[in-house]
């Protein structure tokens, strides 16, 4: 809960940061970088309570176990296409730098990100669907432990979520090597502006170090599962130790990249959180007693 504290006052600082000047939320680069930290934050949250939840009251009504994993589910599938969204920003900024702004425009970033929410979004309504069609309608009404198995028990379900994480995956994988591979050409070959290429292609490859930890996610309920079976009295530490590993030490990165990596926001948000932002002045008139 410290850990949760801690990253949530960090991620509402970087959010009131971006809120707060003009210059970030009319650039697509940050705008696609408030929505990985939103996400975060919303994914974070949503896995805690979960699992306070599941130490806590260990049973509650199924229609809310619902609405709380398919929400952890989707917030969870949005961080890869977000990070490849970022990657992409970042490869046409380097490798196209005069055709960057008509091809990277706030319009277009937020019909991406409107795209994100969709494609994500599919899984778990298929998989509520899924469900409606085999379970009877007493089943929400139901006590469960909330765990994704346990909820969305058919066994289709299982082999649709494996297709479509195995292809989006992939998808995201190849993007960031593509970008990773061109950026680092580019580089290469530029006899200006090598900096802010170099600058690129390490940040691409920060992107590519959180897609493997974000595939821990997908990997890890199935060894999960398998220690739980061979070790069922150490059932809740072995969810711990896989929390920590998949949910939370992941959140760090999306700070460590843009919180402390980027001058300009780094400079704003240090300053925010040491309170020397800018401050309204309000004047109050005065009644001079000559002029009464």
């Amino acid at each position: 809960m410290l850990v949760w504290l801690l990253l949530s006052v960090s991620n509402g600082s970087m959010v009131l940061t971006f809120l707060s000047h003009s210059r970030f939320y009319e650039n697509p680069r940050y705008i696609m970088f408030v929505s990985m930290v939103i996400n975060d934050a919303l994914q974070l949250s949503l896995v805690t309570a979960l699992y306070v939840v599941s130490y806590v009251f260990r049973r509650i009504h199924a229609s809310v176990c619902c609405v709380l994993i398919m929400m952890a589910v989707l917030t969870t599938r949005s961080t890869p296409l977000i990070l490849a969204g970022m990657a992409l920003e970042r490869y046409v900024s380097i490798c196209f730098p005069l055709h960057c702004g008509h091809m990277v425009t706030v319009r277009h970033t937020l019909l991406l990100i409107i795209l994100i929410l969709f494609l994500t979004a599919a899984p778990p309504v298929t998989d509520l669907l899924i469900t409606a069609v085999h379970q009877p309608a007493s089943f929400f009404h139901t006590r469960i432990f909330c765990d994704h198995p346990l909820l969305f028990r058919h066994r289709s379900i299982y082999y649709k979520n494996c297709v479509f994480d195995s292809v989006y995956l992939t998808f995201v994988a190849l993007t960031l090597l593509y970008t990773y591979c061109r950026i680092m050409l580019t580089a290469r070959a530029a006899s200006t502006g090598l900096a802010s290429a170099q600058r690129a292609r390490n940040t691409v490859l920060l992107h590519g170090g959180q897609l493997l930890l974000c595939m821990l996610a997908f990997v890890v309920p199935s060894l999960q599962a398998a220690l739980i079976s061979l070790f069922p009295r150490f059932s809740l530490e072995i969810r711990y130790v896989f929390f920590l590993l998949v949910y939370i030490i992941p959140r760090f990165m999306s700070p460590v990249i843009y919180g402390f990596r980027d001058e300009l926001f780094r400079k704003y948000w240090t300053r925010y959180l040491a309170c020397r932002g800018h401050r309204t002045v309000r004047v109050r008139p005065v009644l001079l007693k000559g002029s009464q």
